[in-house]
Order: structure tokens, then sequence, then C-alpha cells
């Protein structure tokens, strides 16, 4: 076997494992944390919810997030994959049915909040866990392939939700809103516990691996780590990479990379949030409408970012990928308004928004993952996504009271959308002067 790449049979055994699963797992969280967004179209009158307090309870999400992630991704790194993520779906799960009985604005903030802190550890974990089966050279096109969950859930969580929210109204005495959390949080529970008994912890663990397979796995992501960590400039590292938690704590690229990441959540989360109420806005009428046609933002993006991804691995370039998917998202935002009297021309806006802050996800965590090794990996990558969490918080309470304040949704999204922008300029300090010469030993080496 080649010591420097996975062999193809190989690397086609650790796909098909761990990848469709965790697919699957991902596309039910963000069904799970975006389905408020649709809910809120029946819950805010019921629950005698204003826009300003709506935004509030989204942001509480995110609050958990920020206070239990860098504990879940180390303990993830400790105790392995399975029981962290069998931990994390089953509590998710059961604090999205709770949802079903919330009896006003304070309870729904306490079971948002659980909900964030259950889910805290998700995301960054699996990406630290990906590391330990893939070489970096292969990270864009994996993480992409992972991260097209996102859009996935989009195109099948709207005509679910306007399905369970018109066709359950009423039955058994609930609401509809009331079903969609009951019934989309049942599957994040079954999920964990397959979770559990599937996957392998690592890739010497994996009994589905024969002992040359497992070596290959071990060789070439210890390989593509000294690659990366060298002065090739693939990704924009130099140096050696930290290898514990304290050491990159000091660095200022962990800084750096946790803000533009609390920049581009910001985003993200105004955008995944508030699809349906845009759409609502500039005149889809009914709910069925608002979710087909979300669906059919999140199909168009799908295509973007599995573009945007291959071309970065293909290219082994980063910066201006992901520079270029950052001041597409900021500045759809911008042109928002143009769009304010169209359905037409807002739903063309949001799916290039959608396909930039797509891409710009499934390019940016190649970075991060590149720069820092072992219990700093679990610790960075848990704490920039941490960081990056506090937009989560910020923005749906900023939004919802430039709302209140305004009567209008552009003034803070266009706001969000230029330090987006802004904080770019920043991340392009991360990235170090190309290293021909290095470039070209390393080059030759492999």
């Amino acid at each position: 076997m080649d010591d420097h790449r996975i062999a193809s049979r190989t690397l086609r055994k650790i796909v098909l494992r761990i990848l469709p699963l965790l697919f699957v797992c991902y596309v039910v969280a963000m069904i799970d944390r975006l389905n408020v967004g649709f809910a809120k179209l029946q819950f805010i009158g019921d629950l005698g919810m204003t826009e300003a307090t709506f935004g509030a309870a989204a942001g509480l999400l995110y609050l958990g997030y920020i206070l239990f992630e860098v504990p879940s991704n180390l303990m993830l790194h400790r105790v392995g994959a399975r029981r962290t993520l069998l931990r994390i779906m089953v509590l998710w799960g059961v604090f999205t049915i709770l949802q079903a009985w919330a009896s006003g604005k304070y309870s729904f903030y306490a079971l948002r909040f659980l909900i964030g802190a259950a889910e805290a550890g998700f995301f960054p974990g699996v990406l630290l866990y990906l590391t330990y089966w893939f070489p970096d050279h292969l990270r864009g096109r994996i993480t992409s392939l992972f991260v097209m969950a996102l859009p996935a859930a989009g195109i099948l969580g709207g005509p679910l939700a306007a399905w369970i929210m018109t066709g359950l109204d009423g039955h058994a005495g609930l609401r509809g809103w009331q079903w969609l959390f009951i019934l989309e949080g049942i599957p994040a529970i079954v999920l964990g516990m397959v979770c559990y008994l599937w996957l392998a912890d690592r890739p010497e663990q994996a009994r589905w691996l024969d002992q040359d397979e497992q070596r290959g796995v071990a060789l070439a992501v210890q390989a593509g780590a000294a690659r990366t960590t060298g002065t090739t400039g693939t990704t924009g590292t130099t140096g050696t990479a930290p290898a514990q938690l304290h050491d990159v704590l000091r660095d200022p690229l962990l800084y750096k990379l946790a803000f533009c990441y609390f920049a581009f959540y910001c985003v993200e989360n105004a955008l995944l949030v508030w699809i349906p109420t845009l759409l609502k806005n500039v005149g889809v009428a009914t709910i069925a409408g608002v979710g087909w046609v979300s669906s059919g933002i999140a199909l168009a993006a799908t295509a973007v970012m599995l573009a945007v991804g291959y071309s970065s691995d293909r290219r082994g370039e980063r910066r201006w990928h992901v520079i270029g998917c950052g001041l597409a998202a900021g500045a759809t935002f911008l042109l928002l308004p143009l769009a304010a009297h169209s359905v037409a021309l807002t739903a063309l806006i949001l799916t290039l928004s959608s396909g930039a802050v797509f891409a710009f996800l499934a390019v940016f965590w190649t970075i991060p993952s590149a720069l820092f090794k072992g219990r700093a990996a679990a610790g960075g990558l848990a704490l920039i996504s941490s960081i990056g969490a506090l937009g989560g918080t910020f923005s749906p309470i900023f939004i919802g009271w430039i709302k209140e304040a305004t009567g209008s949704y552009h003034y803070s999204l266009g706001t969000l959308g230029a330090v987006l922008i802004l904080s770019l300029f920043l991340l392009n300090t991360c990235f170090p002067r190309p290293d021909r010469e290095g470039a070209a030993k390393a080059s030759r080496a492999a």
C-alpha cells in the first residue's frame, strides 16, 4: 500500500462506512435547528412572542453551544466519537421533542438553551473525527460531502415542515408546530444509538479494516500532516503545527480565524433562520409555498458548494476560494433591499447567498484542521466554533431588535454582510506568502 495515500479500495470502504451515517446525522441536526424558523410562522402568536423575543430564543441555542462546545470536543478526543455522539444526539432529540410543550417564552427560552448545550460539540467533533481518517489533501472534498447535509436539510426540511404543520394541525389536540418538534426530534435519538453501534473511534479500532489497511490509513494521515505543516503553503500553514491546547491558545491565528468565523456565523444564522420570514414578506403566501421555494434555493446552492470544494482540493488552494465565497455571501446581503418587492429576485439572491455560505463553510474548516494537531485540534476547532457560535447568539437578537425599531430586516442584514466582508481582510493575514522553493521540494518528495 502507498505510504503517502490511502489506497482507493480502503478509502472507498472508509467513506461508505462512516460518511453516509454522519451525513444523515447532520441533516437531522440542521432540520432540528432550522425548524424553529418554520414553526415561528405559527407559534409566535400561540406563545405571545414578538420578533425581538423570538430572536432572543433563537440566539439562546448558541449560548448553550458556546458554554459546552470545547469541553465536548476534548471529551471526544479522550473517550471517542461513539459515546460522544450517543450523548449528544439522544439529548438534543429529547429536548427538541419537549419544545412541543413550551407554554410561553420563558420555557421556550430554557429549551432552546438546553438544545444548544446538548448539541454542542457535534459539528467540530465530526470535523475532528474526520482528521483521524482522512489526510489533509482530501479534507476539502470530504468536508464538502459532509457539509452538503446543510443544503440537504434545506431541501428536505422546508417541504417536510410545511406538510407536518398543515397536515397535522389540530390532530390529537396539538398544533402543527407541536407535531413538527415531536416528529423531527425522534430521528436524532435513533441515530445516536446507531452511531454507537456502527462507528469505530479510530482506524486502529475498526474491525472492518484489516491490519494493512489500518496501517495504510495511519501512514497516509501522518504523511498528509507532515506535508501540510511544512512550508508548502498549500493551506497557508507554516512551521510546526501546535500539538497542545496551551500552545494554540497563545497563537494569534486562532483568534483571527475565530473572529472571521463569528462574522460568517452571523450571516449563516441569519440566512438559515430567517429565509421563511423573508420569503413570506415578499409575497409567498402559504407555508407550503415557503417550504418549496426554500427547498429549491437549497438544491441550487448544493451544486455551488460541491463545485467550490472540488476546485479547492484539485488546485490545492484555500485562500481565494474561501475569501471569494465570503465576499459573495456578504455582497448578497447588501443587495437584498433591491429585491424587496420581488419573489423571483429575492429567491435568486438567497440562492447565490446560500451557495456562497455553504461553500465558505466547507473550505474554511480545512484551514484550522490543517493548522492544529492532536489535543490542540480538539480544543482549537471547538474554540473557533464556540466563538463563532457567539454570532449565532448575537445575530437573531440583533435582527429582531432592528426589525422592531425600523420595521425592516434589510438594515440588520446589510450590516451583517458588511461585517463579514471586513473580516475577510483579517482572514487574509492567516495565509503566509507562498514559499515556492519549499513547495517545489515538498512536491518532489511527495
